[in-house]
């Protein structure tokens, strides 16, 4: 019996060593990936308050990518189908509501635009009419890649009309529109005459836990340290 105890003991220090390396190593991944947070979050604040460009035609959607390109400020030319608008559910900082995305189409292909919010009492496109345009305008926002599949804990019902995330293809598809961009575009601040939908909500925020993350792992490998060494000296 007394010999075993050494032995034990030794392989619970190599064990409590193991997850300190463990614990060091995951804490330096995480100081790696707050470094690559801050370098999308200073991208993403230069590309949505940048000079806009023109919405990224056909023969770029192959290298669309939302690391690249999500939240550029873009703009497009084009004649709005207000008769194949889709409501998304919202939740905003002016209460719940929806979404209001409604096809642009330009000379050789149509993108999806979030005008803006609506709350309930305004989802019909009768009671917003003086904000639903006809003829050519020009729309300026920020691209956004789709959201496909639905919401959290709610899937998107194209058959019943409901929607809960802003999925590109499948809104397409049921609306019928054709030549659709891989990508929608939240319109700016710019008031729409009526005063709906009101547009420039988009939320820009990134979650950046990874400094506690980091020393917290740091720390758990300390204590690992300190615990292994507690056991190799255990009488």
């Amino acid at each position: 019996m007394t010999g075993r105890r050494p032995a034990t003991r030794v392989v619970l220090a190599i064990m409590m060593l193991v997850m300190a390396l463990a614990g060091i190593g995951l804490g330096v991944w995480q100081v790696q990936r707050r470094a690559w947070k801050h370098a999308l979050i200073e991208a993403v604040e230069t590309r949505s308050t940048g000079r806009p460009i023109e919405a990224p035609g056909p023969e770029q959607w192959p290298d669309l990518s939302a690391e690249r390109d999500a939240y550029r400020r873009v703009t497009l030319t084009g004649t709005f189908l207000h008769a194949r608008e889709t409501l998304v559910q919202a939740v905003t900082d002016l209460g719940g509501g929806y979404w209001v995305l409604t096809p642009l189409e330009g000379k050789t292909f149509t993108v999806l635009v979030n005008r803006g919010f609506v709350p309930s009492s305004r989802r019909t496109g009768a009671s917003r009419k003086a904000g639903n345009a006809d003829g050519p305008v020009r729309v300026t926002g920020l691209l956004r890649i789709t959201e496909p599949d639905g919401g959290f804990l709610r899937s998107n019902d194209a058959a019943e009309g409901k929607w809960y995330s802003r999925d590109v293809a499948a809104i397409a598809a049921a609306k019928g529109i054709s030549r659709p961009a891989p990508y929608f575009i939240d319109a700016d601040t710019t008031a729409n005459p009526g005063g709906y939908p009101v547009g420039g909500l988009t939320v820009v925020r990134f979650s950046d836990n990874h400094l506690v993350y980091a020393l917290t792992w740091f720390a758990l490998a300390i204590g690992c340290v300190w615990g292994a060494i507690m056991i190799w000296r255990r009488q």
